[in-house]
C-alpha cells in the first residue's frame, strides 16, 4: 500500500502512515483552514488500509496544539480505529504530550475515555525543534 505522508506546517500536522515501516503518526500543530480537506484523506486511507492491515497497528499522536475543529477530526480517526478493533484488528494508541502541558495530557485522557482502545499516554520533553 502506498505511503501517506504530509509535511507539517505552522497550521497543519505532519502525517505519516507507512505500512512497511509500521509507522502511523500525526504530529505537530493542527489548525488547518479546512479540516475536512486535510483529514478526510487520512480517514479514506485508513479505510483502505484496514482491508489488509498489518498484524498490529500502533497509531501515535504527538500533537503540541490542536483547535476545536481538529479535535472533532481526531475523534473521528480514533472512532475509525475503534471500529476496526471491534472487527478483530489489533490496534493501540500512543498519545504523546509535552510533559509540562496539562491541556494536552487532559485531551489524551478525554479521548481515552471516549473510545474503547488500548490507549497509552506518554509525557516527553518538548524541544524547540518540536514546535
Amino acid at each position: 500500500m502506498e505511503v501517506y505522508k504530509t509535511i507539517g506546517t505552522d497550521d497543519t500536522p505532519a502525517v505519516i502512515m507507512d505500512t512497511v515501516q509500521g509507522v502511523f503518526e500525526i504530529s505537530g500543530r493542527s489548525l488547518p483552514e479546512d479540516v475536512n480537506k486535510f483529514y478526510n484523506p487520512i480517514l479514506d486511507w485508513l479505510d483502505l488500509y484496514f482491508k489488509t492491515p498489518n498484524v498490529k497497528t500502533v497509531f501515535c499522536f504527538k500533537l503540541t496544539y490542536f483547535n476545536t475543529a481538529s479535535s472533532k477530526m481526531l475523534l473521528d480517526i480514533l472512532m475509525h480505529l475503534e471500529e476496526f478493533k471491534k472487527k478483530g484488528k489489533e490496534i493501540s494508541v500512543l498519545w504523546y504530550y509535552p510533559e509540562d502541558d496539562d491541556d494536552m495530557m487532559e485531551a489524551g485522557n478525554e479521548y481515552a475515555e471516549l473510545v474503547e482502545l488500548p490507549f497509552e499516554k506518554i509525557a516527553y520533553n518538548l524541544n524547540k525543534s518540536d514546535l
